[in-house]
This record gives structure tokens, sequence and C-alpha cells, in this order.
């Protein structure tokens, strides 16, 4: 393989994690702001504790949505 293959690889490797840092740092803030916004009187982790299915299946959809993030910026 030749440097200026590999150099260029190395490039867009360091730009496609950036745009998955940056990207995924804009959509926590998204969430914490919408979470604060919306549910200011529910407690995530006390309704977990008491089972409640609903929390469970958000905490979980927020999970999923930062993994999409994630590899989104890692595919190309």
């Amino acid at each position: 393989m030749e440097f200026s293959f590999i150099s260029a690889s190395f490039v867009n490797l360091i730009i496609n994690l950036s745009y998955t840092i940056i990207s995924l740092f804009i959509a926590v803030f998204a969430l914490v702001l919408i979470d604060k916004k919306l549910l200011k009187d529910v407690d995530i982790q006390q309704e977990l504790k008491n089972n409640n299915i609903a929390v469970a299946i958000f905490a979980s959809t927020i999970l999923i949505f930062v993994a999409i993030i994630i590899s989104f910026g890692l595919k190309s």
C-alpha cells in the first residue's frame, strides 16, 4: 500500500470520528434539554426501580438513538 492511501484513510477516519463526537454531543444536549423541559416531574431512575415499563422503553430508545448516531458516524 502506498503512503498516500494510508494517510487519506487516516484523515477520513479523523473526520468521521470528529463528526460522530460532535453529533453525539449535540444529540445528548438535545435529549437533556427535552428531558428537563418535558419531564420535569419524572425521576427516571426512581421509576425504573419501581418497574415502570414505559420509562424503561423510553430509556432504551435513548440508548438506541445514541447507538444509531455512533454507527452512522463510523459507517463512512
